[in-house]
């Protein structure tokens, strides 16, 4: 039976970006899987990716979605155990996150498409764009990549001890012991506590309301399992820096990098690298790894000239 088949179709949400919200039906290994995402506008198409993390949501695409979608057609997707979408107990890896992204891309688009990834969906974007090098059958028009990551909050902050967080991710993973260990990473204090710390540059962008959204976002059932494996690394397209790096050497479309003045320090010396050497055209601003959330008029503006040069 092969890995994984797919058919959309249109249902209706009460949250979101405020477009036509529609399902993405899917089978990893026999796992039935929905991918929520939402249409707005009309045009030219784009694909949004939120940023993988605990929080992650298409709903932090809202501000961009409704700027982009004055001009263009915007999609924006809930990955696969995050948002609206399914969130199954099955193993979260690169393969499945992989296979998705190239499941939905095949499915709703006739054409290669200009994506915008943020944070850790580049990794994913430009594994698709270099397994297409050179072939007919690309996925990506070009590329936008907005602060973007390729290792976990864990391997970052502590260093490449992969067996150890894969004994945390399996933790979390059990009842009554994960979910404790869940509780305490999703409170709301610490949720605040993390969005000022990496996320958002401002403090006082990040208000009740804000807080509220995102401690719902992590309440939904099955949610610790896909966020236990991107905070472990588990989610990580590559495992050593000069993996990411060769996505680069040479390009294989044009790409776009995004990158936040109040990034992490080691998060932000990571682009810095890729700015230099690898001829991806820099469009510097303010914001740290929720810069699409939290600017979103200044990352339209940063944008849209370059899609006007490749539309052109």
């Amino acid at each position: 039976m092969s890995n994984n088949s797919a058919a959309t179709t249109t249902i209706s949400s009460a949250i979101g970006i405020g477009g036509s919200v529609r399902e993405h039906h899917w089978t990893w290994k026999d796992q039935p899987i929905t991918g929520v995402y939402e249409v707005l506008g009309e045009g030219k198409p784009i694909l949004l990716l939120p940023a993988l993390s605990s929080v992650s949501s298409r709903t932090e695409m809202r501000g961009l979605a409704e700027l982009l979608s004055q001009k263009y057609q915007v999609i924006a997707i809930d990955w696969v155990g995050f948002g609206e979408s399914s969130r199954p107990h099955v193993a979260y890896t690169p393969a499945l996150y992989e296979a998705f992204l190239r499941s939905f891309v095949q499915k709703v688009f006739s054409e290669p498409v200009v994506v915008v990834a943020a944070g850790h969906s580049a990794g994913y974007v430009m594994e698709l764009a270099s397994r297409a090098r050179g072939s007919t059958s690309a996925p990506w028009r070009w590329v936008v990549l907005v602060s973007p990551t390729w290792r976990g909050p864990l391997p970052t902050a502590m260093g490449e001890h992969r067996r150890l967080y894969k004994v945390l991710q399996t933790l979390i993973n059990l009842p009554l012991v994960g979910q404790a260990l869940y509780f305490l990473n999703t409170t709301r204090g610490f949720l605040k506590f993390m969005l000022s710390r990496h996320v958002f540059a401002e403090s006082e962008h990040i208000t009740q309301d804000l807080i509220q959204q995102k401690w719902q976002t992590t309440q939904r059932r099955g949610a610790r399992f896909a966020s236990a494996a991107f905070v472990t690394g588990a989610l990580d397209a590559v495992k050593k820096r000069q993996d990411w790096f060769n996505w680069f050497q040479p390009l294989p479309v044009p790409v776009m990098m995004v990158i936040g003045e109040q990034m992490p320090p080691k998060s932000r010396a990571e682009v810095e690298v890729l700015a230099h050497f690898s001829g991806v055209q820099v469009h510097r601003m303010p914001g740290s790894l929720g810069l699409h959330e939290e600017y979103p008029e200044q990352l339209a503006e940063g944008m849209l000239p370059f899609l006007e040069k490749y539309w052109s």
